[in-house]
């Protein structure tokens, strides 16, 4: 096995925050290799796919898995690859490809709360994160002005300069919502990174309605967009390289990264410092797969905390049909919300939420309800259309607390390239059920508002999952039960670091892209301090 390359930084993962965190190390004059376990893809090839997709209401659709880099996928049947342990299924769904997930995300791009990153001193539940929202805030706004975010003046999280644009202009549905709910719910803009204008060469959002599972001009940001930028930049990204083994020497350090091409032929690249910076899932399964005589937990793994306190944000739901036309379906997907429980004393007692209102066009999902029921005719037409211009939905995006039990582990199955599945372990607890139920009675009050009939609450006992996988790789103060530092620094590993959602200590009410980046930001301008930042060449 040869080397095929070497490189100052070796990142695996073009995802955002993979692909900015490269960029940032390159323009700093290193030299930067991301090892990308998917193929390279456009966002031409996605949008054809979506277009010509049977299952236009599966957003994975556009998205097929490759054999040597699977991911999972549910529709039309679980491919099994992310194996359920129990005991609550955990449904995740993220790519393996060029630029990873965030082609497929409704780009929220919320900021944490100051409390958020202090809820066991300030509530007695969860933990604290080892740095506090000032530390993080001038990295938020780096991210933010990569990104391009908008929003609301009135988050929660304070701000040192302004967005760098305003908020795409709401659609007449939520202009009347937020309208009629005036008085007893505040409803805001959700903070997005999509542009309301021509920003750093893309256009403003012209209403397109298929933010999930792409936006067809790139008007909202994506990971596709930032592995370009880091290519832009000088980055090296090898695709279809699935990374299965990290070696290290006598005294910890990484030396290599092994990894499989399409044809299973293994490679090895060399590096002076790695920056795992895949998923909240492949990550910990990098790290556990890389187990060895010195480490046989797996790397980062002597107090077996890699994998542990895995979070998302499961949420309920109300769907009713409102007492005017609305027509949902122009503009973002998801573009407003109320936050008024984001924080507050009852966190000591139950989770905290935002409640985010769907902008969904109804037509599809209402045809197929009606086909399934054998309405056709004049009788289809009339609901169809009471459906598409009546009919809305709101949801909670409920906090989970970091629970050890709560893990991603190496499986016993193994994928086509003989590697061992992850395996997911869940379950929810009673701080977020509580939660859940303590939203029912905004959900009541906002169907009154809107003069709501029809009321169909999701299924008592049910969740669905957001996909903000975070945790599995927790950053603390307390090396006992964390896996990285405050800078993502592993502590037997001096030359590896961590990346992406799964440094997150706790979750709060937000997705959680923005809130990683920011650290991964704040990370790379501790390691260019440290190590001394390489002069960019003449």
């Amino acid at each position: 096995m040869a080397d095929q390359s070497s490189a100052d930084f070796v990142v695996i993962g073009s995802g955002i925050i993979g692909s900015l965190t490269a960029r940032k190390l390159v323009q700093a004059g290193a030299s930067v290799l991301i090892l990308e376990a998917g193929p390279r893809v456009t966002r031409d090839e996605i949008v054809a796919r979506f277009r010509n997709s049977t299952r236009r209401s599966d957003w994975m659709s556009p998205y097929p898995p490759s054999a040597w880099a699977p991911h999972p996928i549910y529709q039309p049947k679980d491919n099994d690859y992310l194996v359920q342990a129990g005991p609550y299924p955990y449904p995740a769904e993220y790519m393996r490809i060029y630029g990873g997930s965030t082609w497929h995300w409704a780009a929220q791009a919320w900021r944490h709360l100051p409390n958020d990153f202090k809820i066991h001193s300030q509530y007695g539940v969860g933990v604290d994160w080892p740095m506090t929202y000032d530390d993080l805030e001038p990295f938020y706004q780096e991210a933010e002005e990569i990104m391009g975010v908008s929003g609301a003046a009135n988050t929660g999280s304070p701000r040192a300069k302004p967005f760098p644009m305003e908020p795409v202009v709401d659609s007449w549905a939520m202009r009347r919502i937020r309208e009629r709910l005036a008085g007893t719910f505040e409803v805001v803009a959700n903070t997005t990174a999509r542009n309301s204008r021509t920003y750093d060469g893309r256009p403003p959002c012209c209403g397109n309605n298929s933010c999930q599972p792409i936006c067809p001009i790139d008007a909202q940001y994506n990971g596709g967009v930032a592995a370009a930028s880091a290519e832009a930049a000088g980055v090296r990204i090898m695709v279809n390289a699935n990374v299965y083994k990290l070696e290290h020497d006598d005294k910890g350090r990484i030396v290599a990264a092994l990894y499989y091409d399409p044809d299973k032929r293994p490679h090895r690249i060399t590096g002076k410092t790695f920056i795992v910076a895949a998923n909240g899932i492949e990550s910990p399964r990098l790290l556990l797969l890389s187990a060895s005589e010195k480490f046989p937990k797996g790397l980062a793994n002597s107090n077996d905390m890699v994998g542990r306190h895995l979070m998302d944000h499961p949420s309920t739901s109300l769907t009713f049909d409102a007492d005017e036309d609305l027509w949902l379906g122009r503009g973002p997907q998801s573009p407003s919300s109320i936050n008024t429980m984001r924080d507050g004393p009852f966190r000591s007692q139950h989770s905290p939420y935002r409640l985010d209102f769907t902008n969904i066009s109804r037509v599809d999902g209402t045809t197929k309800s009606l086909i399934s029921e054998g309405v056709y005719g004049v009788e289809f037409e009339k609901r169809l259309r009471h459906s598409a211009a009546r009919e809305m939905n709101l949801k909670n995006v409920l906090e989970v607390l970091p629970h050890p039990e709560n893990r991603i582990a190496l499986s016993d199955q193994k994928d086509a390239m003989g590697i061992p599945k992850p395996q997911a372990h869940y379950a929810i607890d009673d701080y977020t059920r509580k939660g859940a139920e303590r939203s029912t009675d905004d959900f009541k009050r906002v169907a009154e508002l809107m003069g709501g009939t029809n009321l169909r609450f999701s299924k008592e006992g049910d969740f669905a999952n957001n996909q903000h996988i975070c945790g599995t790789l927790s950053m603390g103060s307390d090396p006992a039960v964390s896996v990285c530092d405050q800078w993502g620094r592993t502590r037997e590993h001096e030359n590896l670091f961590l990346a992406g959602t799964g440094v997150l200590p706790t979750s709060g009410t937000c997705n959680s892209t923005e809130n990683a980046l920011a650290v991964a930001l704040r990370m790379v301008r501790h390691i260019l301090a440290e190590q001394g930042a390489p002069k960019p060449a003449a």
